[in-house]
This record gives C-alpha cells, structure tokens and sequence, in this order.
C-alpha cells in the first residue's frame, strides 16, 4: 500500500542539485536532475552515515561529502570506493508542483 508523502515544492530544489527530507525517523535525499526528473534516495550514506544533502550531484550520480563514495541516483546503486553498499530508492511522483515521495 501507497504512503505518499509531501516532501517539498519542486521549486526548493535546483537542477542537478539534492535536499535533506526528515519524516518518521527516515532520512531522505530528494534530488532534481536534468529535465525536471525527480528522485529519492536514502538520505545517509551507506559507508559511514554522513548526509548526501551535503554532496554532489553529477549528472546522475551523488557524490558523498566524506569519502568520496558514489551512488547512481535512479537506481541507488554504489558506484565508487568506499561505498559498497546500495542505496534505498523511493517511488516520486511531482502533483501541483510538489514533490511527493512514497514511503510504503
């Protein structure tokens, strides 16, 4: 079952750029890429739980501030030394020029 949550405007993120989305206990990164796509990651890193809110996004990758570690953004897949382990993704939807995430 569905849990779509509001988690920002689509406007509170620049392209090629991520913010930090806190609900429930869950840390979220919310990102906007090139042509207005909409994504939601695990907000922490795999290796050492540092926010990927502070890192880079590159084209479709988020680089973490820490070591380095890279992340494939759609997919959540750890692309880069340190980081190993996959990041969780999230179904995102934009309605009204909002994002919503869902949680479920």
């Amino acid at each position: 079952m569905s849990e779509w949550i509001e988690a920002c405007a689509a406007d509170d993120i620049e392209e090629e750029d991520v913010i930090r989305f806190d609900h429930g206990g869950v840390t979220l990164a919310i990102y906007r890429l090139e042509n207005d796509r909409f994504f939601a990651t695990g907000g922490l890193c795999t290796h050492e739980n540092v926010h990927l809110a502070d890192g880079l996004v590159m084209g479709k990758t988020i680089e973490c501030p820490k070591h380095n570690g890279r992340f494939d953004i759609p997919t959540g897949q750890a692309k880069g030394a340190p980081a190993c382990i996959n990041l969780k993704t999230y179904p995102v939807k934009v309605e009204a020029g909002r994002v919503l995430v869902d949680l479920a």
